[in-house]
């Protein structure tokens, strides 16, 4: 299995000088390459907008073919976004099914988002509680995924025999 490590390890080579920096989100099904584009001191929302779709245009056939070595490699399907400034764009993004089953106390909370009109339906009320958790917990998050990590690596390395 491919690494987060080589996974941008690789990018580095690829990407060449498109961004300032970039990083790598990864999960089970699609990896997240987000760049940051130069802003030269652009102060006009619009003028950001500009670059970032000029970026897109100019750079598509290449993100794709990079994308699709990528989704070979790893198995799994490649997003792209860029950060120009203040402003963070996604070009494309994976929405994944998500089967659960859920008690009544929390389907309800789950209604009761979508009766008030929060969100649409139960799929994305669930969503906006994810979003909610992960801003209100991000720090408790990522300690917790940085602890994953490490755990990964030493199951990598296995037993000393």
């Amino acid at each position: 299995m491919i690494t987060q490590q080589q996974i941008e390890q690789w990018l580095t080579g690829r990407l060449g000088d498109w961004f300032e920096e970039f990083e790598v989100v990864t999960d089970r099904e699609e990896i997240t390459v987000m760049g940051r584009l130069s802003d030269d001191g652009l102060t006009d929302e619009n003028a950001r907008a500009g670059r970032i779709a000029r970026f897109r245009e100019q750079t598509r056939e290449e993100r794709i073919g990079i994308a699709r070595e990528l989704e070979r490699a790893t198995g799994r399907k490649v997003a792209w976004g860029v950060r120009c400034g203040p402003d963070e764009r996604v070009f494309t993004r994976l929405s994944v099914p998500v089967m659960t089953r859920l008690k009544q106390d929390d389907r309800r909370v789950l209604d009761t988002l979508v009766q008030a009109g929060v969100a649409r339906s139960r799929s994305e009320a669930l969503a906006w509680c994810v979003r909610l958790v992960g801003q209100h917990e991000a720090d408790w998050l990522g300690e917790l995924r940085d602890a994953m990590q490490s755990v990964a690596a030493v199951r990598e390395q296995g037993p000393k025999l």
